[in-house]
């Protein structure tokens, strides 16, 4: 498709016209219980045709992909942006829409051909046997999901970018059960191996060694204490520190969010615009970053959907407050410095601020170093359950997996461990942050926000942490 030829056709009134294809093909699997349940192929295509008029922003999607049916999508737009105009929050100008030229492609080692789709579907039925470790596992799931997704921009003031992702994500997990006692394992929470990458992510060796060590975690638990309730330290293992960061930094730092857009639907924050550069989040310790440049992390790109070059910048540095999640519009109305994360979650839907990868930085500690440094504690590993309120500032998140942690060393194996905390103290909170060797990287398919919804692509990278002195119990 000849974008900039279809560009130069169209034939209405505006100081700025942007047009976006997005095309998504979708595969995924899932076997249960050795048996292959669910075997889907979608594939979407389409154009969201962006114009400005009388400094208002405003949008018509349509899958229509012909020229006829683009210049009725443009003139579409023009009538909602004139009919908004009159209702501006913000007067904006073209520097909304910085000019960007180039291409990125995401880096994979094994092509999605390599495996044919009974090849596929063949190392999902032996994940799950592997997962079956004994009788009380009385359920199991092996799931794969690959996206093959492509884009290009370009806009009347000389954009012109294209960019194309292969994303994959995996999960494993068993339900053990005695008697009234049911426990669950995954393999780090529901689709947290997400990736930019190919099918090296469903090597066969590592994926059933990893299903042997799923499936003898939920047989342990059954028959595992429940999480002691108490004041005390907790480390957290990198699959948990994603959905902390996600919550109680990620969403609480959107700027459209502190400048109430999200009111009505995913919530405010926290956090006020006052607050940047002289707010401290988090201990010395605590390095945020925003990075959309790391090869295989889940949301990495080269640009955002409103042209602005995407960048490694810290949000927080040594526990201060320094930048906000905010693309160029919100930079405009806020003031304030932000980060290229302009994001659309597809073709039919306009771009707000949304997370990418947004990261902890490793520290200098080492594994044994953060264990043996805790008198008691406990550790907790893989999400299974989280509350946060509107504000994301009061918490409360729960794990797969527990272990005690007494006098320096890991203990007996604990259920249900829960933890509580408010988001600011309990950053301020954080004792030690894990060094490279304990960095690891996660994503997830489900980050949702915005009217209508849109369900997007985030990733999070983070190392071994342990916060000292945190309201810790147990239960369901």
């Amino acid at each position: 498709m000849d974008l900039q030829t279809i560009l130069s056709g169209i034939d209405v009134r505006a100081d700025w016209v942007g047009l976006r294809y997005v095309k998504e093909n979708t595969g995924f699997r899932l076997v249960r219980d050795g048996k292959p349940e669910t075997n889907t192929r979608e594939s979407k295509q389409g154009i969201m045709v962006e114009v400005l008029v009388n400094g208002q922003f405003a949008y018509y999607g349509t899958s229509r992909l012909d020229t006829a049916g683009i210049q009725a999508a443009a003139e579409r737009a023009v009538v909602l942006a004139q009919a908004a105009s009159k209702y501006s929050l913000h007067s904006f100008g073209i520097e909304a829409r910085p000019v960007a030229k180039g291409s990125y492609r995401s880096a994979f080692q094994t092509a999605t051909d390599a495996f044919s789709p009974g090849e596929f579907s063949e190392l999902l039925i032996k994940a799950t046997a592997e997962l079956k470790v004994s009788d009380k596992v009385v359920s199991t799931n092996a799931m794969g999901r690959i996206v093959e997704s492509e884009s290009h921009f370009v806009s009347s003031n000389g954009s012109d970018f294209d960019q194309q992702y292969l994303m994959v994500s995996a999960d494993y997990s068993a339900v053990a059960q005695d008697g009234s006692i049911t426990q669950k394992r995954t393999d780090g929470g529901l689709l947290a191996k997400s990736y930019q990458a190919g099918m090296e992510v469903f090597n066969e060796d590592d994926v059933l060694a990893r299903c042997r060590i799923i499936g003898a975690e939920a047989v342990e638990l059954l028959s595992a204490e429940d999480c002691p309730t108490g004041i005390m330290d907790l480390v957290l293992a990198p699959d948990q520190m994603m959905l902390q960061i996600h919550e109680s930094v990620g969403h609480a730092l959107e700027i459209d969010r502190i400048l109430g857009d999200e009111r009505n639907y995913a919530g405010w924050s926290f956090v006020r615009l006052a607050d940047f550069g002289k707010l401290q989040y988090g201990s010395k310790l605590m390095n945020i970053t925003f990075d959309p440049t790391i090869g295989n992390q889940f949301a990495s790109y080269a640009y955002d959907d409103g042209g602005l070059k995407a960048e490694k910048e810290f949000l927080i540095k040594e526990g201060l407050l320094l930048r906000g999640l905010g693309g160029m519009e919100s930079q405009i109305r806020s003031g304030l410095d932000g980060v290229a994360n302009f994001r659309a979650s597809s073709w039919n839907r306009a771009p707000i601020d949304r997370m990418a990868n947004l990261n902890l930085e490793p520290g200098d500690s080492s594994y044994d170093e953060i264990i043996s440094s805790v008198e008691k504690g406990v550790f907790m590993t893989s999400n299974r359950s989280w509350s946060i309120d509107d504000y994301r500032n009061k918490f409360q998140f729960g794990c797969e997996y527990g272990k005690l942690i007494e006098n320096g060393k890991l203990t007996k194996t604990v259920k249900n461990p829960n933890y509580r905390a408010i988001s600011n103290p309990f950053w301020r909170s954080l004792k030690k942050v894990g060094n490279q060797d304990t960095f690891e990287v996660y994503g997830t398919p489900f980050c949702g926000k915005g009217e209508p919804n849109q369900v997007i692509r985030v990733g999070h990278a983070s190392p071994l942490c342990l916060f000292g002195d945190v309201e810790i119990f147990g239960g369901v």
